[in-house]
């Protein structure tokens, strides 16, 4: 006989004390979420005479996809983008926390060196590189010019064959300190006694970081890419500020794209669809990728 099991105040108490945060995120979160899915099927524009928007259900969405060449090209840009921060940021950061996570004088020295560009915000990191990139004043073409890689000095971010690379280079520099991080403090969990080991058995340092160093960074390395891809796809702050967007729209990701249609543009309709389709293909790509990588699941 199944006898019913009664609750107390001590099974409910836990419930109690997360339901602050979770209204608060609820809260935060659902109505902004609505009204941008509301505003995705208006015409709402602050162009507009009257001001208050008007239903035209799919239109937008059918507009994004069908008509509009620059949001199409700017999704090319967009993978173009997170490929090439993606790359760059794992490489480089790897190499630092390999390189950090040596037994060396003034270790602590140079951890904080490496992880400051982290902590240097959005503005200030434009405001730097682009005083660094200026075609007249900047350090990079007065050093270049002067051990004779260049001839003359070049505009960096209004060059079409240059701009994106330099807001890469730019946004690199920034990026580079968080894999850094992540991936050190994933090394030090490794314990000391398996690379012990495997000296003994006389194996190479390729080896150890093939066999022993990677696959004890996996679970590290597919969450934190994850998370970078997600923020390097949404970046807007350092490549609006740099180039706008411009030369010829070739540094256009679709955040930015966004920005310039529905915050300077004031068509809130239609930026509220592209930030839509933009955050349903994030998520979409959030559940493949973890199924690809089988995040969170042990190996047999």
């Amino acid at each position: 006989m199944k006898v019913k099991q009664r609750h107390g105040i001590h099974y409910y108490f836990p419930y109690l004390l997360i339901f602050p945060t979770v209204a608060l995120i609820l809260l935060f979160m659902a109505y902004p979420i609505t009204q941008v899915l509301n505003l995705s099927f208006q015409d709402y524009s602050t162009n507009s005479l009257s001001g208050v928007g008007t239903y035209i259900g799919i239109d937008n969405f059918v507009k994004l996809l069908t008509d509009d060449n620059v949001f199409q090209k700017s999704f090319g840009i967009s993978l173009k983008w997170v490929l090439s921060e993606i790359v760059g940021q794992v490489i480089l950061g790897m190499i630092i926390a390999l390189l950090l996570n040596q037994r060396v004088k003034l270790r602590g020295l140079f951890r904080s060196i490496a992880f400051m560009p982290w902590a240097v915000s959005g503005v200030l990191a434009t405001m730097l590189w682009t005083i660094m990139y200026n075609q007249h004043v900047g350090v990079i073409n007065d050093i270049l010019v002067k051990v004779g890689i260049l001839k003359s000095n070049v505009a960096w971010l209004s060059n079409p064959n240059t701009a994106f690379w330099a807001v890469v280079v730019s946004e690199l520099w920034r990026g580079v300190p968080f894999f850094a991080i992540t991936i050190l403090a994933g090394l030090q969990s490794i314990p000391q006694d398996i690379y012990e080991s495997c000296d003994i058995d006389g194996s190479s340092a390729i080896q150890k970081f093939i066999y022993i160093t990677l696959p004890s960074l996996r679970e590290t390395l597919t969450f934190s890419i994850l998370l970078r891809c997600i923020w390097e796809f949404n970046s807007i702050d350092l490549i609006f500020t740099m180039t706008n967007g411009g030369p010829l729209r070739l540094t256009t990701t679709m955040p930015v794209y966004l920005m310039q249609q529905a915050v300077v543009g004031g068509k809130y309709g239609y930026g509220s669809a592209m930030a839509v389709l933009i955050a349903g293909g994030l998520l979409i790509f959030a559940v493949i990728y973890l199924k690809i990588t089988k995040y969170g699941v042990e190996e047999e």
